[in-house]
């Protein structure tokens, strides 16, 4: 694995020092400061992201005065699971996960043709404000780390007993705004030497910010950028979307345009269809036109409800139309499969936490057990 300069460090709040986001040369600088010798670092690194250990005490060709020695000094710091949702629709699935310091998030799995999909999440809330949106209620609280990121994708591949082939960083949080994190997390999951997922099946969502746009088409990782853009004007985005008032409409089309030129991935815009709101024939040509000429598919996302908000969807045959009218103007559509809506695991329910005092856990709910 190539090495990364960084202005991270990677150390948690009880001073111990968090081995599962640590870059290889990090690790070989760790053991050169505890007076251990630089070649255990290639043992611990195979530990973690080749044999997944989930403990120091798994690491059987390290001594134990070594293990000793890590575990007064270090962590693997993945979140807990602690519960699951299953949909009675469609299967998926929706875990809850709690970090060291006691906060949650949730994680959803996909099941498809091609294999399982994870969509995480990178921060704990959201400081967005998307009018649609579950995650963003209660503002942010904090960034993930790339271990808590990481670790939501290797505790959901150990629960179902198989490898996940796809990632979706589009859970709670904007993964733009906890940039390092998501930058260390998609170097490490995406080492040939290590976790070995294919970078290009990895999705980053954003709500627009710009100069992180500019700055991950620069970074060499050829991941799919999917913009939820939501909306075909400016003030009609303004709305949805207070980020908007920041990032002016056209220019973050101008910077999703850089990052295609950079990269040659093809852009996704996600696009919640919204009653009364996003999906006119003036719509319709105002989003045309916004992406003439752009190598784009745009996914439509009937909105999903949310208890505390009022924005409902339109009905199918509206979607429908929109749909057609984008498509005689050379524009490349799908409408989104609604997975997991009935356990709130939809585009836009994700939260930092369930809302048990409101019925939305199942009474017939998977308490997952952990040792």
């Amino acid at each position: 694995m190539e090495e990364y300069s960084t202005d991270q460090e990677q150390k948690k709040e009880d001073g111990k020092r968090d081995l599962l986001s640590m870059y290889p040369a990090e690790l070989e600088a760790f053991l050169t400061e505890i007076s251990e010798k630089k070649f255990r670092a290639r043992q611990i690194y195979d530990w973690l992201h080749v044999q997944h250990a989930t403990s120091i005490s798994q690491m059987t060709n390290l001594s134990k005065l070594l293990r000793e020695k890590l575990e007064s000094l270090a962590c693997i710091d993945e979140p807990e699971p602690v519960e699951v949702l299953t949909s009675r629709l469609d299967g998926t699935k929706k875990y809850l996960f709690r970090m060291k310091d006691g906060n949650v998030i949730e994680s959803v799995l996909m099941r498809y043709s091609y294999g399982l999909s994870v969509c995480i999440s990178s921060q704990v809330g959201c400081s967005m404000g998307c009018r649609f949106c579950a995650s963003t209620i209660g503002g942010r609280i904090r960034n993930l780390t790339a271990s808590e990121m990481l670790g939501q994708v290797l505790q959901i591949s150990r629960l179902e007993g198989e490898r996940i082939s796809h990632v979706v960083i589009m859970g709670s949080g904007e993964p733009l705004d906890n940039y390092d994190n998501l930058v260390r997390f998609l170097r490490i999951i995406g080492d040939p030497d290590g976790e070995r997922l294919s970078l290009r099946d990895i999705t980053v969502s954003t709500c627009g910010i710009v100069p992180n746009i500019y700055r991950l088409a620069e970074e060499g990782l050829p991941v799919t950028l999917a913009l939820s853009l939501h909306a075909s004007g400016q003030k009609e985005r303004e709305t949805l979307m207070p980020i908007a008032k920041k990032y002016e409409i056209h220019a973050v089309i101008d910077a999703v345009k850089a990052y295609f030129e950079k990269t040659k991935r093809r852009i996704t815009f996600e696009y919640s269809c919204v009653r009364g709101a996003n999906t006119s024939t003036a719509d319709a040509d105002r989003l045309a036109g916004l992406l003439k000429g752009l190598n784009c598919h745009v996914n439509l996302i009937p909105v999903n409800p949310v208890r505390e908000r009022e924005f409902t969807q339109p009905d199918r045959g509206e979607i429908e139309a929109f749909r057609r009218m984008l498509e005689k103007k050379g524009i490349h559509v799908t409408i989104r499969r609604e997975l997991g809506r009935d356990i709130s695991a939809s585009c836009g329910q994700l939260r930092r936490s369930y809302l048990k005092d409101h019925g939305d856990i199942l009474p017939d709910r998977c308490r997952i057990k952990t040792k």
